[in-house]
């Protein structure tokens, strides 16, 4: 036996993304038949090679609209986390400056009683 545990969430992830997979398969055969149903003075087999070919160009457009989707959630990603790095920045700045006027308030205060 393996003796490190599955990671549970790369196993759902690899799970969706063939359910994904199996979706968008399914939708481009309904697509393509529905497209070729259209054109009726084509012969069985020119149907045949139109569904095939819409099918194709519909799962790489498919493809292509997840890859930008990524792309640009990774995008948002790094930006995000750029703006979180510098708030957290800023905070730290103010609770150290808040520090330093109360321990310099303290000092001036037990300076004079």
């Amino acid at each position: 036996m393996d003796e490190h545990p599955p990671d549970q969430g790369a196993f759902l992830n690899e799970i969706e993304g063939h359910l994904l997979i199996a979706a968008a398969r399914t939708e481009s055969r309904m697509a393509a038949v529905r497209f070729a149903a259209r054109l009726d003075w084509l012969t069985d087999s020119q149907r045949d090679e139109v569904e095939r070919q819409f099918e194709v160009e519909y799962l790489a457009l498919t493809r292509l609209s997840w890859q930008r989707t990524a792309e640009r959630g990774r995008q948002l990603r790094d930006e995000y986390e750029e703006r979180y790095r510098r708030l957290r920045q800023r905070v730290v700045a103010c609770c150290l400056l808040a520090c330093a006027v109360l321990v310099a308030t303290g000092l001036v205060v037990g300076a004079f009683a």
